[in-house]
């Protein structure tokens, strides 16, 4: 396979950059990117040789977004991963706090897959590697904000990907389950009154109970980072990969039975009965 030039967002940390040192591993060019750039030393340091470049671009700013991918005929694949997790009961988080959390996880996706798409078109190929979740088709207690921005970028994904594939554009979603050993929960946002609540307490208990979900122990984000990989190099990935034992324990679990079952045998399998 030729080289392909491949932008990740937010991948500083996480499975942004875990994919990004895979990627390049495999011979490929890669255009790290993030908010601020000076987060990018490590990565840069960690890939020595590797054909790693790192690049401003902040997908909550339009002007940043087209700035950054004004090279945009020149990309192959664009993997949306930046994002972050606004935890807390629905009825505590208030307008800003959402608009912030659906500015970034879904705006900013489709502020990405705008820039790229008309070069895209007009040359014939490019794939769009978007990082969902678990959640984003079986929302969990207290995760309704971050539930709403997975959904939605579901959503547009398969929409986009009925629209793309006529101009030879793929489109994959990556969904992985929970992986709690990257730096992902340290950047977690609550709303205001959150600390010792009896919310806090209950989703505490929750944690707790979905570790029996993990099967073996906790799951290797490096998983995560092989499945977009392989989407954004293998034309043979099915349009959506779950990565990890408990996401598809859910979703073979969320699919199989009426949603009534489905917390049944959710609750009998983690124990919790809040």
């Amino acid at each position: 396979m030729e080289p392909l030039r491949i932008l990740i967002t937010g991948s500083n940390s996480g499975f942004g950059r875990l994919a990004a040192l895979t990627l390049a591993r495999k011979g490929h060019h890669v255009i790290a990117t993030m908010r601020t750039v000076a987060k990018g030393d490590a990565l840069l340091s960690e890939a020595g040789d590797l054909h790693i470049e790192v690049r401003q671009l902040d997908v909550c700013d339009p002007h940043s977004v087209t700035s950054a991918l004004a090279d945009a005929a020149t990309i192959d694949v664009l993997v949306n991963n930046a994002g972050f997790e606004v935890q807390g009961a629905l009825e505590m988080i208030d307008d800003e706090l959402m608009h912030r959390q659906l500015d970034t996880n879904v705006l900013g996706p489709l502020r990405t897959i705008r820039a790229v798409m008309p070069a895209w078109r007009n040359r014939g190929h490019g794939v769009v590697v978007n990082v969902s979740s678990v959640v984003g088709f079986a929302t969990s207690p207290f995760g309704g904000a971050y539930g709403a921005s997975k959904h939605a970028l579901e959503a547009m994904s398969e929409a986009l990907y009925w629209e793309a594939a006529p101009a030879g554009i793929r489109v994959h979603l990556i969904e992985p389950g929970r992986f709690p050993t990257t730096e992902f929960g340290a950047n977690i946002v609550r709303p205001e009154g959150w600390g010792g609540s009896d919310f806090e307490a209950k989703a505490l208990r929750l944690r707790e109970a979905l570790k029996s979900l993990d099967g073996d122990g906790p799951q290797s984000p490096q998983d995560v980072a092989d499945a977009i990989a392989r989407a954004a190099t293998d034309p043979t990935t099915p349009f959506r990969t779950l990565v990890g034992t408990d996401a598809a324990m859910i979703a073979a679990a969320k699919s199989s039975m009426s949603f009534e079952e489905y917390e049944q045998t959710m609750r009998s399998a983690t124990n919790w009965h809040d």
